[in-house]
């Protein structure tokens, strides 16, 4: 929510909860811009294994380890079905200054106009 007010204030105009369907697979990123074909996903540091603030639960351990990887393996194949298709992806964590995400998304979006 803080990176989408962030873009907001910036005036860029963005969907949120637009599912891309791209050669048949599903992708849903956080904040897309559809003209521009910028897909802007902030991942969570729990969920998507950040080297820096990830942990991974002891109990049940396999489970979670198996999920984990789930989720990895499907954000990289989420970049390349975008990528593969024309579109910019940019991902952020969840522990990165608000500011800075912002600007990088703006940046992008911008990129397209030129």
């Amino acid at each position: 929510m803080a990176v989408r007010r962030a873009l907001h204030r910036l005036g860029l105009r963005y969907r949120v909860n637009h599912r891309l369907e791209l050669n048949g697979q599903h992708v849903r990123p956080d904040v897309v811009f559809t003209r521009q074909r910028v897909a802007v996903f902030v991942d969570g540091c729990y969920w998507h294994g950040c080297p820096t603030h990830g942990t991974r639960p002891k109990h049940n351990a396999d489970y979670w380890r198996h999920k984990f990887e789930r989720n990895e393996a499907r954000d990289r194949r989420d970049d390349a079905l975008l990528r593969a298709s024309g579109w910019i992806v940019v991902r952020a964590w969840e522990h990165e200054d608000v500011a800075v995400v912002a600007s990088r998304v703006a940046r992008a979006v911008r990129s397209c106009h030129a």
